[in-house]
């Protein structure tokens, strides 16, 4: 059994204005993507389905596709769009922003239904993020309720050039995780990292700190779990112009009804991002440093 890896980038126009400006970051023209896919190809994985929108399918076709990666891995396409949501419900007025990460998930349904990966199309997670990921999934055929993460080190996510948000998580001596907190205004205060509260008020967090970027596994019945918990959520906060379906409260839920565990898997590797546009540098530095080593 391989697992499938599901890639969340119908956020990409938006981001970027369109596919064709995605910057080619790589020393040869590589986008982010590239890295992520090649990874997922050598971790085991044999399918990668890409979420995106309508109204740039047909560029992100154009480059994004089976030839693109060598017709080395099977490659499928769904959309996401504001009116894909379950029977009975309908798109507020005025509403424009997106549904969230977890509805994004749940455009996948129909076309996974083995043990999958999540990440986002603009991160960098490492080669070493995917095969722990790869490598536990392959673990999880027929089961159930048995979720996972690759957690991060803190300080192994951060920017120099402003504050992050990031996932913070707790985790038993079983590793695995209890609970998931969003903390916002994370970064570097001279040698200390430190969360600055909206009040003002500061928590100093250890640079282990284990941290979520993102990079879930899930067995297929989540998709029909979720879906459940998206009904009830809609009809609480549906109306709301801004709320978003995010998959730490679906995780954090599930894990507090007692349905799921989820275990964190431990990775080397280091995160990196465009988070503002002044760790353009760094990133274009990283990546033609890993390839100077043969990594890439």
């Amino acid at each position: 059994m391989k697992p499938t890896l599901l890639v969340l980038a119908a956020g990409m126009g938006s981001r970027y204005g369109g596919l064709k400006q995605i910057d080619g970051l790589g020393p040869n023209g590589e986008i982010i993507m590239d890295y992520s896919i090649n990874d997922a190809i050598r971790a085991g994985f044999g399918k990668v389905v890409f979420v995106i929108r309508h109204d740039f399918e047909d560029a992100f076709k154009s480059v994004i596709n089976a030839e693109h990666f060598g017709n080395r891995i099977q490659v499928e396409y769904v959309y996401q769009e504001l009116d894909y949501l379950p029977e009975g419900f309908s798109v507020p007025e005025g509403r424009v922003k997106p549904w969230g990460t977890n509805h994004a998930i749940l455009m996948a349904k129909d076309v996974i239904n083995e043990p999958f990966a999540i990440i986002n199309a603009d991160d960098f997670y490492g080669r070493d993020a995917f095969q722990v990921m790869g490598d536990h999934l392959r673990t999880l055929e027929n089961a159930k309720g048995q979720y996972c993460m690759v957690g991060y080190c803190l300080e192994n996510t951060l920017s120099e050039n402003g504050t992050v948000s990031r996932g913070v998580c707790e985790v038993n001596e079983q590793g695995l995780l209890t609970g998931m907190t969003e903390r916002t205004n994370i970064g570097r205060s001279g040698n200390i990292i430190q969360n600055t509260n909206p009040d003002g008020s500061t928590i100093e967090l250890a640079p282990d700190t284990t941290v979520s970027m993102n990079l879930f596994g899930f067995t297929p019945d989540y998709f029909a779990e979720s879906e459940k918990l998206f009904v009830e959520w809609l009809r609480e906060r549906g109306s709301e112009m801004k709320s978003e379906y995010y998959i730490p409260f679906a995780v954090n839920t599930f894990i507090a009804n007692g349905y799921a565990t989820m275990r964190v898997l431990k990775t080397t590797a280091q995160w990196f991002g465009v988070t503002y546009k002044e760790d353009r540098d760094m990133v274009v530095d990283r990546l033609r440093k890993l390839h100077e080593q043969g990594i890439y």
